[in-house]
């Protein structure tokens, strides 16, 4: 009897001693408190983000709906967030002990808010937009993203600075790194300010038609930082890093105003002076009264004789379409060729071809034939 009351004693001495100076008991209720909040979480978050949400939808301006879509997921941490708190101070802690777990609540509590801000960058990035008279689009994503790296650096700062460690020396310390790695790093920071001088530049954008001598023609589908992704119009992707872009000629056609017709039209040697003007004269006609040309002053147009090729007359045309769409400017093409065919054949005339001619002269009368001595033969052809 007397051992077991021992053992009872020290069951008592455990649970009143516990962790750190808190009794059990103490401990298992701080934890019942946590567990409240963490499934409460849920319920919390929905009746939050549906009040939240009738509020919104009583104002025509979307920026508060999107908002408060942005907001939902952080919302989500501050049951977590008070339920440690309440926990922390029930369980009544002393010295280096409280001193930890009012840094684990700070810590959750900054994290809250700049997850927060970070979130909420997506619903006001319209007022960056603003800058997108000045900048590209593609330069105010890179802004946009910026800012929230930005964010989040001085949010782990914070949180650092919180438990006591100095972020001056780290940034010292990394600045030092940060010449190392840029020693073995120069393609990656040329490809960054590749990309910086791209957008800068406007040289090209998001959906653009490009072509880069040597390297690649398509689609831009994406700007990073330190590569550019292009689409060919066989589908195939290529990553094309910046640094390439930025130092080679990129012709951008999606920067045409028009798109141009250059065309040699070679017609027979047995046309005449009239059917040339006849032709030439139908053409220029054809295109100056067509809506899909664009016309002087604006472009230059050409139909002109240009020159005597070996097997053809050749008649210039030179001249500008006004839509700059691929698949429109062929149809136009395609009715220009059906109109030219028209004209050459109305004017009498006929496409010419290359050719050759041979002239062969009579052997002169009066001249002794050449002899030809016949093949030698053999031993055994005798």
């Amino acid at each position: 009897m007397q051992d077991l009351n021992k053992f009872w004693q020290l069951v008592i001495d455990v649970w009143h001693d516990g962790f750190a100076g808190v009794d059990v008991g103490r401990i298992l209720t701080a934890l019942a408190i946590l567990l409240v909040f963490l499934m409460l979480r849920g319920l919390f978050t929905r009746y939050v983000t549906a009040r939240l949400r009738a509020v919104a939808q009583r104002t025509t301006n979307q920026l508060d709906d999107q908002m408060v879509d942005a907001m939902a997921p952080p919302l989500r941490l501050v049951p977590l967030v008070l339920g440690v708190f309440f926990a922390t101070q029930h369980l009544a802690l002393q010295g280096l002990y409280a001193e930890i777990a009012d840094n684990i609540v700070k810590s959750l509590i900054a994290t809250s808010i700049f997850w927060s801000v970070h979130r909420i960058i997506g619903p006001w990035r319209f007022l960056l937009a603003q800058l997108e008279r000045v900048f590209t689009h593609e330069l105010v994503e890179w802004m946009v993203k910026a800012i929230r790296i930005a964010i989040l650096f001085v949010g782990a700062a914070t949180i650092l600075q919180i438990w006591g460690i100095q972020v001056g020396p780290i940034i010292a310390g990394a600045g030092l790194l940060g010449v190392a790695v840029a020693l073995g790093a120069q393609d990656l920071f040329k490809n960054l300010i590749g990309g910086i001088l791209i957008l800068g530049e406007k040289r090209f954008r998001k959906g653009d038609w490009i072509l880069a001598e040597g390297t690649v023609e398509g689609t831009v589908e994406s700007i990073g930082f330190r590569s550019t992704l292009v689409r060919r119009f066989d589908k195939a992707p290529v990553m094309v890093p910046n640094a390439r872009l930025s130092d080679t000629a990129v012709i951008n056609f999606s920067g045409m105003s028009h798109r141009r017709i250059f065309w040699r039209i070679g017609v027979e040697y047995s046309t005449n002076v009239a059917q040339l003007r006849q032709i030439r004269d139908g053409i220029e006609d054809y295109i100056l009264n067509s809506d899909d040309f664009a016309h002087p002053p604006t472009v230059p147009t050409f139909v002109r004789i240009d020159r005597f090729s070996d097997s053809s007359i050749d008649i210039m045309l030179y001249a500008f379409t006004k839509t700059t769409e691929w698949g429109a400017w062929l149809e136009i093409k395609e009715r220009l060729a059906f109109a030219i065919m028209e004209i050459v054949e109305t004017a009498g005339s006929g496409f010419a071809f290359p050719s050759q001619s041979v002239y062969v002269e009579s052997m002169p009368t009066g001249q002794p034939e050449p002899f030809t001595p016949p093949p030698r033969l053999t031993d055994n052809e005798t």
